[in-house]
């Protein structure tokens, strides 16, 4: 039997319900991106009876995730969140709409919790670079600047960023 590449590392989510749902919402919003397969574990398990947990793979530019729908026994925090790079405002209003979209909640400094309650972060991504810059003033200004948004401004962060 021949062997397939396989992704060594990947991230795993677990939902309480509709992670098929919240895969395919996700897939909509992102290029490169498709539910590969929804299999149902037809054992009885802790979570509940054969066919009730769902085990899904997808994937969002490009990368492989994996998710669960097993009961709330876990749910999501802001101790993990995705962060999604944007290379200009249009593309972050874009995703940051998508995905507040049908419920989700916004948060602060570009955070926003989606519609299944899974946390994320949508920044510029130069973002990364104006905050580590070795010239303190400029960092401050930026993160300052950053600290009284909710959805991320590209243009006033730059214009912070510049003095």
């Amino acid at each position: 039997m021949a062997t397939k590449t396989r992704t060594k590392i990947f991230t795993h989510l677990w939902y309480a319900k509709d992670a098929d749902k919240a895969a395919a919402f996700y897939a909509s919003i992102f290029p490169d991106s498709r539910v590969d397969r929804v299999t149902p574990l037809l054992s009885e398990s802790p979570s509940g009876p054969p066919g009730s947990v769902k085990v899904v793979d997808f994937t969002l530019l490009g990368q492989r995730f994996q998710a669960i729908t097993a009961g709330p026994h876990h749910e999501f925090n802001d101790a993990i969140s995705m962060v999604v790079l944007c290379d200009d405002q249009a593309e972050l209003d874009r995703y940051w709409n998508a995905l507040v979209e049908g419920g989700g909640k916004p948060q602060a400094c570009g955070w926003l919790i989606d519609r299944y309650g899974l946390r994320w972060q949508i920044v510029p991504a130069a973002f990364d670079e104006m905050m580590r810059d070795t010239d303190q003033a400029r960092s401050k200004r930026v993160t300052d600047a950053m600290l009284k948004m909710v959805k991320l401004d590209i243009a006033a962060l730059e214009k912070a960023y510049r003095g």
